[in-house]
């Protein structure tokens, strides 16, 4: 019964609730940015109520995202590469601000089964050196293999460069290897890496050795 006295009149139906959809990529983003808009706006209004006179204390400016600078070329040319293979001829002549100085077979790693191994050395010009041993194996076990044994051992622990760091090494879509990045005292790191059936042990700087492996080309 109603309060006047007729009978109950029976609620509308509900209408459903509408499906719930996914949110767009750039709809959280674009929230954030609102709402900090929106709080920036509220605090300056909060300091021209309070200042009470025109000599209003201007915002503080927004801090500028910092730009990273240009990435760091050689000071001087590349020598040129002595007996050049199919493996040695895609091997860089620069890698950052080192060049490449010389190339002499591993023999080393010839004998432990390689079927090409060289050790290129790179120069900034001054004191500043950096060297890369790398090879061409038969099969991806062997390289995998011999990656793990090309890793010295022991690692200083770097906290404020990552170190020690390991990871995949992708080619596209594809994972082709896995490499490990250490600082190994005395000032320098060593990065070795698989990548199908080649590998690399790159050594220079710890401060470099991150960013070098980077910017290998293989």
């Amino acid at each position: 019964m109603s309060e006047t006295g007729g009978p109950a009149q029976p609620e509308p139906p509900s209408e459903p609730a509408a499906p719930t959809k996914p949110r767009p990529a750039w709809l959280l983003p674009v929230a954030i940015l609102a709402g900090v808009v929106v709080v920036a706006g509220i605090v300056v209004a909060i300091v021209v109520s309070q200042s009470g006179g025109d000599d209003v204390a201007a915002p503080s400016p927004i801090p500028t995202p910092t730009i990273v600078g240009p990435v760091p070329t050689p000071a001087v040319a590349p020598a040129e590469r002595p007996d050049p293979t199919a493996f040695t001829s895609a091997l860089p002549a620069s890698v950052l601000q080192y060049a490449f100085v010389s190339e002499k077979t591993k023999d080393a790693w010839v004998k432990a089964g390689a079927l090409e191994a060289v050790l290129d050395r790179y120069s900034d010009g001054a004191d500043g050196t950096l060297a890369v041993e790398a090879a061409q194996f038969a099969t991806v076990k062997e390289a995998t293999a011999f990656a793990k044994r090309a890793l010295p051992a022991g690692a200083a622990e770097s906290p404020a460069s990552g170190l020690p760091a390991t990871g995949k090494v992708a080619a596209g879509d594809r994972i082709v290897g896995a490499y490990t990045i250490k600082d190994v005292g005395d000032g320098k790191g060593v990065a070795v890496w698989r990548n199908g059936t080649s590998v690399f042990r790159l050594t220079t700087a710890v401060a470099d050795v991150t960013n070098a492996y980077n910017a290998f080309p293989l």
